[in-house]
């Protein structure tokens, strides 16, 4: 008896499985399942846009010597046509498939509004294996244009709307006053926009409060596994006083291109989970005295999730949060307790350390306690454990009876694993209900790249110039993932040295001319972030002061310092601040200009009162032929000096622009 019920069960639990409606992924439109004819060919084609072909399942046994894939535009497969390179670009002799899923491309800009067939052919047997035909009326998916957000309020408008593909929808001049309370993308369904909607994240994945736009182009994407198919309307809409300020319909079943993107799976939640960036997701638990965080972040490698509380209750605020900054190194992972004093990486200070710094360095505990950590689709995730009440009196308290002000963080880890610059933040305050009723769960899946993503950085300056004597050393912004970062391929602190106006240049210099720097990069040894004594060492990151004992050992300073009676490296080349500053704009917006011509244009300059100070070298033939410019206190502010012994080139056109700029710089301070 208890066999047969046992039974029936599993026979239940089959047939419930077998029932679960899966969501079909939409992979473009079907030009149908190829006709099979020889050597087990097999497969369903689909049309990806206009260029592309995409077949899926697709099995071949590789057995016939002169096949290829074959497109045409006679009535039937035949001689007359062209070949598609395969899945590598390559026009190679079909091998052996076994289920595969490959995009072809046609050649030649051709479009498959140009083809009648395509099949997998034999050239010298004049053979289709397998074939299937494009219909005569058939049209490929293209971006859809569909109408202008319809205005309502708030300075809302746009230009005609384009849907990219599946997940992807752009808006062109794009205009909004960001006086809204609670405003944001929001997407759903029935005939007109409501609270019921979901929100999506902005052009630069944040799901905060949307701020100001004037005429830009912005570009959305929708979450998790929605896509176009699954949405009315898309609007911008204020969840606090639930009024639509724009919107647009989105047409039905619009025939568009798929999404470059795979859905990841969804990350398992702790018991409440908030998704605080189209990136990050925090999920969390309280079990009596402690509290258990899990961080998921679809980040770099070298990348950490930092999470904690602000600095201000009301404000996301860096000086005086209590934060955990977590990341991967190798297979281990980190959760380790950081106290922030001051807008800089962690530096001594009159033999105190100040900045961005581990609490066990300022005197307090680090009492977070791993439990996993993985990354898998390049996707962390991190679990870590503390007691609400911390045992460190510099640790702030998580409470259960109020909402906790807590801030998060994306950013890259730098070579000694201390935090660079975070490039993603909040724009508000985080209130965090710890217990919620009922539980509360707004994190949905990541979405991977299908294809690479091309990053763009600005053009790198060169300074070549046989009658360059002289140079201005300047600080200023480092200028986002296009500037330092994508330079140089090295995480930021947020300054980067400025030679002659250009941030950090690469220079060219000759053995045995003697060079003068005159040197604004502050003198206040007093100040963590802008005391920046300028040193010249043979080593790529600098920060010599901040090294450890075995690193200065093996690193040569070349200019700028003078040593003690006990061989201590004492900087000699600290002089006024000179700074390049933002005027009021967001720096999670630097990205957005296309040039450090643009970026520069944007910024001010202060400078204090005071005579620079100056630094002359003289390169010799014990310099190597790369070394670097640096600030003395931290490291990845500066770059290459090339050290030649003749120039290949000769005065540069920028010469007399760059002896300008030091005039300028001179003639400023004097007024």
């Amino acid at each position: 008896m208890c066999l047969m019920l046992m039974t029936r069960l599993l026979y239940l639990i089959i047939l419930f499985e077998s029932n679960v409606i899966s969501v079909e992924v939409y992979k473009g439109k079907s030009l149908g399942t190829l006709n099979s004819y020889h050597h087990q060919v097999g497969g369903e084609v689909f049309a990806v846009n206009e260029f592309t072909l995409l077949i899926t399942d697709f099995t071949f046994d590789g057995s016939a010597n002169d096949a290829f894939f074959w497109a045409g535009a006679s009535s039937r497969p035949g001689p007359q046509g062209f070949i598609l390179a395969n899945e590598y670009g390559r026009t190679d002799v079909l091998k052996r498939y076994l289920g595969k899923e490959l995009k072809l491309i046609l050649p030649d800009n051709k479009k498959l509004t140009d083809i009648n067939w395509f099949a997998i052919y034999d050239l010298s047997k004049n053979i289709a294996f397998g074939d299937v035909y494009v219909p005569e009326d058939f049209e490929p998916p293209v971006k859809q244009i569909i109408g202008d957000l319809t205005t309502k309020s708030h300075g809302v408008s746009s230009g005609p709307i384009e849907i990219l593909d599946s997940k992807t929808i752009k808006i062109p001049m794009f205009s909004y006053n960001g006086a809204g309370k609670d405003t944001y993308f929001i997407v759903g369904n029935g005939p007109q926009p409501s609270a019921k909607g979901q929100k999506i994240p902005d052009e630069s994945g944040y799901l905060d409060n949307l701020r100001t736009y004037l005429n830009e182009t912005i570009i959305l994407e929708l979450v998790g596994d929605t896509t176009v198919f699954d949405i009315n309307w898309l609007s911008v809409y204020d969840l606090k006083t639930k009024e639509n300020y724009g919107w647009v319909l989105i047409p039905d079943e619009p025939n568009v291109p798929p999404s470059l993107q795979n859905v990841a799976d969804k990350v398992e939640n702790i018991m409440h989970c908030v998704q605080l960036h189209k990136k990050l997701q925090l999920s969390w638990q309280v079990f009596g005295p402690q509290i258990t965080i899990r961080l998921a972040g679809q980040i770099e490698a070298d990348n950490y999730m930092a999470f904690g509380f602000s600095g201000s209750e009301e404000a996301p605020q860096m000086l005086g949060s209590d934060i955990a900054i977590t990341y991967i190194d190798g297979f281990r992972g980190h959760a380790i307790d950081y106290n922030i004093t001051d807008k800089s990486p962690c530096v001594k200070v009159l033999g105190q350390y100040k900045g961005v710094c581990q609490d066990i360095l300022v005197g307090g505990l680090d009492d977070n306690q791993v439990h996993t950590a993985s990354r898998e689709n390049g996707i962390n995730i991190i679990t870590y454990r503390r007691n609400l009440l911390s045992y460190d009196i510099g640790d702030k308290e998580f409470k259960t009876n109020a909402l906790n002000s807590m801030i998060w963080a994306i950013g890259r880890m730098n070579h000694q694993k201390e935090p660079g610059i975070h490039d993603y933040f909040p724009r508000s305050v985080l209130k965090l209900d710890l217990d919620p009723k009922p539980p509360i769960d707004t994190c949905y899946p990541f979405t991977v790249n299908t294809e690479p993503l091309k990053r763009d950085v600005w053009e790198q300056p060169k300074i070549i110039d046989s009658n360059l004597r002289m140079m201005t050393a300047t600080l200023g912004p480092s200028g986002g993932k296009k500037g330092f970062q994508g330079l140089t391929g090295m995480p930021s602190p947020g300054l980067a040295w400025y030679i002659n106006g250009y941030m950090i240049p690469e220079i060219w210099l000759k053995r045995g001319i003697t060079y003068v720097v005159y040197i604004y990069g502050g003198n206040n040894p007093h100040s963590s972030q802008y005391y920046h004594p300028f040193v010249i060492t043979d080593e790529p990151n600098g920060g010599y002061d901040g090294m450890t004992d075995n690193a200065q050992k093996h690193t040569r300073i070349l200019a700028g310092v003078q040593y003690t009676l006990r061989r201590q490296a004492r900087p000699t080349s600290a002089g006024p601040l000179c700074l390049r500053e933002r005027k009021g704009f967001d720096r999670r917006l630097d990205d957005n200009f296309l040039s450090f011509k643009e970026f520069n244009r944007s910024l001010d300059m202060r400078c204090e009162q005071g005579d620079p100070a100056i630094l002359e070298f003289k390169p010799n033939s014990s310099w190597p032929d790369i070394v670097y410019y640096h600030s003395f206190v931290q490291n990845n502010m500066g770059w290459k000096l090339h050290i030649v012994d003749k120039y290949s080139t000769g005065r540069s056109s920028a010469a007399q622009i760059q002896f300008n700029c030091f005039l300028g710089i001179l003639i400023y301070l004097i007024l």
